[in-house]
């Protein structure tokens, strides 16, 4: 059998993404045949130490101080950019022009005018054969990817109501420290873009259908954070004593938005959104319930091999039942464990790049490519811009 030819990846970034990235280039050829074999090439970091100490505990053969480096090099295939969103559209762009593959985290970018670039870049590229998509790693969740089966094959008939919610709790200490994340201009927007976003683009793939209106709402419950203090996952506590400088929180809290979705065919549902880090006691619920004129399905990442089901015709007083989605026919399952062995959040980011690599392999456009991560940019701005203006109902 001859060796499928090397992918050869640098990344740029290797905090808590960085980390789920890495484990997902190693891991994913050893569970499915792919087309090309991935090669952890190399990783950039500003902190020559801390990049090194990153590269030896992640795999990475090689460091670098700089992303411009990593561009230039002509042993870098793919550039996987695991950076704050202020940070995307300059090596997105640069990484597309100079002919290297792309894979970028959410959200795509800080502004709709950045994602707009982005996507004009990607678009070009992809005529010269260099593929770009954007990290939605909830798509790869199998119990989210049946749901997107079940409505495809007609079995909730037509999606009257959506339900998003993603809910967690690690900044409910308001003496919790500053962090990138609550500064706008490096992430762009709280837990609207940070979480939300995976929100949006959840229900519109799932639904087959693009949101084409928002009313909002956004809040930011403490203004003000501690500047230094001991981090805990991504939360912990500020230093307090009485000289201890804080820092201004520029971003939301939490975001609530209802929206229309545009219904291809059909006459469009109705939304409810919902995203906050301040609900205690949920750690990472990030749910989606439809409602169609057949039936109902309803997710819980914080169970994440499940998937309730509710058939009207099949069983309509029994209510919801629950699938648990380890069978080999659910979808990625059948390359892990035998029935009923469950997967775990790191799955998600192993089948983004079994996904990333099959499409460029074969020549074509990985999704969700940068113009779906450019709706979901659209949708983000046109919250804020509703929750600017009194929650008055905002086009998309």
């Amino acid at each position: 059998m001859t060796p499928a030819q090397p992918l050869r990846v640098g990344m740029v970034g290797y905090a808590f993404m960085g980390a789920a990235h890495s484990h997902a280039w190693r891991t994913a050829p050893r569970f499915f045949d792919l087309p090309l074999q991935p090669q952890l090439t190399a990783v950039a970091g500003r902190n020559a130490e801390a990049a090194r100490a990153a590269a030896d505990k992640l795999g990475w053969d090689s460091v670098e101080t700089d992303w411009r480096r990593l561009i230039e090099r002509d042993d870098i295939d793919l550039i996987d950019i695991c950076t704050p969103g202020d940070t995307h559209a300059e090596i997105a762009i640069a990484a597309l022009e100079a002919g290297k593959h792309v894979l970028c985290e959410k959200p795509l970018a800080n502004s709709v005018e950045e994602a707009e670039r982005m996507t004009l870049a990607a678009e070009t590229a992809a005529k010269q054969g260099v593929m770009s998509m954007c990290g939605f790693s909830y798509r790869r969740t199998p119990a989210l990817a049946l749901a997107k089966r079940f409505v495809e094959q007609g079995r909730l008939g037509e999606i009257r109501h959506v339900r998003a919610q993603y809910l967690q709790d690690w900044l409910s200490d308001a003496n919790a420290p500053m962090t990138w994340r609550l500064d706008k201009s490096k992430s762009g927007s709280g837990s609207l873009g940070d979480i939300g976003a995976h929100s949006i683009d959840a229900a519109q793939w799932v639904t087959g259908q693009s949101i084409s209106g928002v009313s909002a709402l956004l809040e930011t419950f403490v203004p003000e954070r501690p500047l230094a203090g001991d981090l805990v996952g991504l939360g912990g506590h500020g230093d307090l004593s009485g000289d201890a400088p804080r820092g201004k929180v520029t971003v939301d809290d939490a975001a609530i938005f209802s929206a229309k979705f545009d219904g291809g065919a059909g006459a469009g549902a109705i939304g409810v959104f919902e995203a906050t880090r301040y609900a205690l006691g949920r750690k990472n619920a990030m749910r989606l319930e439809l409602n169609g004129t057949k039936g109902s399905l309803a997710f819980d990442f914080e169970d994440m091999n499940v998937l309730s089901f509710y058939d009207a015709a099949e069983s309509p007083d029994a209510g919801f039942r629950k699938i648990f989605v380890t069978e080999p026919e659910h979808p990625y399952v059948g390359n892990w464990w035998p029935t009923g062995h469950g997967l775990g959040y790191e799955h998600g980011f192993t089948h983004q790049v079994v996904d990333l690599v099959t499409a460029i392999g074969e020549g074509r456009q990985p999704e969700p490519s940068f113009a779906d991560a450019l709706q979901v940019q659209r949708v983000l701005a046109a919250v804020e811009a509703s929750a600017t203006n009194s929650s008055q109902w905002q086009k998309v």
